[in-house]
């Protein structure tokens, strides 16, 4: 083991069309392909782990977006087949479920250390939403010294369902596609495409 995959925030509030703060379609798109990914990483006795945004009901994160992932509801729980391939392999050491408060899933949690104490060197990112989870959680892993892989087929943005972050399109917002270059540049980030 020295690869760790992160799937990044694959709940129904980011996922459902019902979700509170969905990417719809295209992130619903992402779940064959992760679970493929994920299989493989098994396969090859690497490490998966779920980081997932872990809200209290009245957490100021709801000051800036819509109330999503609250701790312990349906929003919060892993979208579709990624929910039933995490019951099928939970029990399994090299799968980890790795609750979050912040963008970042190496922010205040022990996703580095589980992640040191297997040896891994490399990080391979899937999730969503790109520009804002995933991109902060890429930051974070290169942060603690590892080796940081973007699956440009496993990520997706919410940018044009959230009526406030369309607006800023018109104000140049940066795009994902911008800042999956800088993940290239800033963070020496190998894209899969």
């Amino acid at each position: 083991m020295n690869k760790a995959l992160i799937i990044v925030d694959m709940s129904n509030d980011f996922v459902h069309e019902d979700g509170g703060l969905t990417a719809g379609k295209p992130a619903q798109e992402l779940v064959p392909y992760i679970i493929d990914l994920a299989d493989s990483f098994l396969a090859n006795d690497d490490v998966v782990a779920v980081a997932m945004d872990a809200h209290q009901e009245n957490d100021d994160h709801f000051k800036l977006w819509p109330v999503h992932n609250v701790i312990g509801t349906w929003g919060q729980q892993l979208y579709g087949g990624l929910k039933e391939w995490y019951v099928a392999n939970e029990h399994k050491d090299n799968v980890l479920y790795i609750p979050k408060i912040n963008y970042n899933a190496f922010f205040k949690t022990d996703l580095a250390e589980e992640l040191m104490a297997r040896g891994i060197q490399e990080v391979h990112v899937v999730g969503v939403v790109t520009e804002i989870c995933d991109f902060a959680t890429i930051a974070g892993a290169d942060a603690h010294g590892f080796r940081t892989v973007l699956h440009k087929r496993g990520v997706a943005t919410f940018t044009h369902n959230v009526p406030a972050l369309a607006g800023m399109l018109k104000d140049g917002y940066v795009p994902a596609d911008l800042l999956i270059e800088l993940m290239r540049m800033s963070f020496h980030t190998a894209v899969i495409e």
